[in-house]
Formats: C-alpha cells, sequence, structure tokens
C-alpha cells in the first residue's frame, strides 16, 4: 500500500515537472503553458462530451431492463480521464487523453474488468448478502400442464400471462467471502 502511495504522490508529480521543464526548455515558458492551457480546456469539452454519451448509454441500459455495467465503468473512467487532463501536465494528459477516447478506453475497461472481475464479483455477493440479511436459493420445477420443449420458448422480453414457474425456495444462512 506505500509504494502506490509514494509512486502517486512523489514519483509522478517529479516526473510531470521534469517533462514540463524539458518542454520548457525546447519551445519556451510561453508556449509550454499556452499548451497546458489550451489541453486542459480541450480535456474538458472532450469529458463534457463523452460524459453525456456515457450519460446516454447508461439511460439506455437502464430503459432495456440491462444492467448498466460497462457504461458505469465508462462513467468513471471519462470523470476519471477528464480530471486528469484538467491536471497540469503531459503525463497525466497522455493518460486522460486514454481514458477519455472511446477505443483507447474499451482498452483500459476490458484490462480492468480482467484484473478485477473476482473481486468486483466477491465484492458485491458479499456486500449483498450483508444488506439484505438473507440469501435464498431457488428450485424451478415445471408448471403443471406446461408444455416442455422447444414450441414453449418465446424471445426474451416477450411476456404472457401464464408466465408461471412452480418451485421451491430455501433460506441460505450467509457465508463470508474471501476476495480472491
Amino acid at each position: 500500500m506505500l509504494l502506490p502511495l509514494v509512486l502517486l504522490f512523489i514519483v509522478v508529480p517529479i516526473a510531470e515537472l521534469a517533462v514540463i521543464i524539458q518542454v520548457g526548455q525546447q519551445i519556451g515558458v510561453l508556449w509550454t503553458v499556452a499548451i497546458l492551457i489550451a489541453d486542459s480546456l480541450l480535456g474538458a469539452a472532450l469529458m463534457r462530451s463523452q460524459g453525456r454519451a456515457a450519460w446516454r448509454r447508461f439511460n439506455e441500459a437502464t430503459a432495456a431492463g440491462r444492467v448498466p455495467a460497462r457504461e458505469v465503468l465508462d462513467g468513471a473512467l471519462v470523470i476519471f480521464g477528464g480530471a486528469l487532463l484538467l491536471t497540469p501536465g503531459f503525463l497525466s494528459d497522455i493518460l486522460g487523453l486514454l481514458l477519455l477516447l472511446p477505443p483507447t478506453r474499451a482498452i483500459v475497461r476490458t484490462v480492468l474488468l480482467r484484473r478485477f472481475a473476482g473481486r468486483i464479483v466477491a465484492g458485491a455477493a458479499s456486500g449483498a448478502s450483508a444488506r439484505m440479511g438473507r440469501l435464498f436459493e431457488f428450485e424451478a420445477g415445471a408448471r403443471p400442464g406446461a408444455r416442455p420443449g422447444p414450441g414453449r420458448r418465446r424471445p426474451p422480453g416477450a411476456a404472457s400471462d401464464d408466465d408461471v414457474v412452480e418451485g421451491t425456495a430455501r433460506e441460505v444462512p450467509p457465508q463470508p467471502r474471501e476476495l480472491p
């Protein structure tokens, strides 16, 4: 835990200052400051447009009845990318731009999901059991008189009055889950 904090608060600012100084020596102080201001303004505009797009996709997902997991992660990455672009420095601007552009954001999202998927699932399951207090296990059986087989299938989302499933439920005591 100490190493990431050292990197974040000591190494990254020193690297940012070193790059700013090198760029300032090459193109001049005024041009360096002008570029930093311009990319902050560009970053704010890009964050606004990508944030609106992520919000629209979030609303579409919830309206369609899907869990908006991808959209929430995209929104978080857009906010983080925008904050990095608003922060003065060329290295943070590059990382912020990568998080704001949809193709590179998709790559970052995939990497994050592969890296943290197990922790997210375990955390969600333990959080749900802690909030709900109890969990249930369901065993579905066939409805009396229902015709089994492919002739009974309907497209996803199609509902009818005979959507009844007979089954039993039993309470499952919550078990503490360990993160992977």
